[in-house]
């Protein structure tokens, strides 16, 4: 079941491998308090975000396949029903791919770690959240 663990990762901006930690500081892509700032491991499982120097590169190609697809949807849309002139076409294209510039980086960053890193059970918080059950239960039997 890798692609829901990608759209889930990449949708709720967490760690590949444990799904806890944030990949980005802020959840909001739009904030302009440090947008499009990653923690550079993550708090949970201490994953480090980026591998080797230069890593992230590789999510151009991802952010153009995406910006791709938002011009394809403009493109086919004004073909089969809109009917709009060239200009209008191409003001509504870069308008679009600027507004969703923010979303589209951060996209394409985890779903570039989400390449490489694949989610890992042991690392999920679930079983830690049971030993601490646990734990809680053993300090109340001795108090």
């Amino acid at each position: 079941m890798i692609i829901p663990e990608i759209i889930y990762s990449t949708a709720a901006n967490k760690c590949p491998r444990c799904h806890n930690g944030k990949v980005f500081e802020n959840n909001n892509p739009y904030s302009f308090k440090k947008p499009l700032e990653m923690n550079e491991s993550c708090c949970d499982c201490n994953l480090k975000y980026e591998r080797e120097p230069g890593f992230f590169y590789g999510a151009l190609y991802v952010s153009y396949a995406l910006m791709s697809g938002i011009f394809i949807i403009w493109f086919l849309s004004d073909l089969l029903w809109l009917h709009m002139d060239a200009v209008t076409l191409a003001i509504l294209v870069v308008s679009t791919m600027l507004v969703l510039f923010p979303v589209v980086f951060r996209s394409a960053r985890i779903i570039w770690l989400n390449f490489f890193i694949r989610f890992d059970k042991k690392y999920s918080n679930k079983n830690k959240v049971t030993d601490h059950s646990k734990d809680l239960n053993s300090r109340k039997a001795y108090n």
